[in-house]
């Protein structure tokens, strides 16, 4: 088992998760884009089991951003930190952009790439989804 830590920007909400993780991709939903001021925002999926909040736990307070899903956030700093979908209940999203510890976890994919920002060209050779689709259990954990 390896462990993944991660925190929001002010420090005060504190997360750790045990690998490995379901998948990792980038989004570029409108949703996302607009609740991150961003292109796109790269999550990974974990078992909610394999996630425990160390630090902050009061301060995580959650946005019901669809009549599907809610968005975690640290209510002092309004970092986003977690995504939880009605589709996966017993999985956590995590922002790959707030984990502090070394690991590698790498994106699989781009999902809702049909709500792409025209402004922003990548040019990895990552697949392009017009959806969210069950990507293949990544090879995850610390870097040495």
């Amino acid at each position: 088992m390896n462990l993944i830590n991660g925190a929001c920007l002010c420090g005060a909400v504190h997360y750790q998760v045990e690998t490995p993780a379901n998948w990792c991709a980038h989004c570029h939903c409108t949703i996302c884009r607009k609740a991150h001021g961003a292109a796109f925002v790269t999550w990974f999926g974990v078992p909610k089991k394999a996630m425990t909040l160390l630090a902050g736990t009061t301060l995580v307070k959650w946005y019901r951003s669809s009549n599907r899903a809610r968005r975690g956030f640290c209510n002092f700093c309004g970092s986003t930190l977690f995504f939880e979908a009605q589709s996966a209940p017993d999985e956590m999203q995590i922002t790959l952009a707030s984990v502090t510890s070394r690991h590698h976890l790498e994106p699989q994919g781009h999902v809702f790439w049909n709500e792409h920002v025209y402004w922003v060209e990548l040019e990895d050779t990552l697949p392009r989804l017009t959806s969210e689709p069950k990507l293949e259990q990544p090879e995850v954990g610390l870097l040495s």
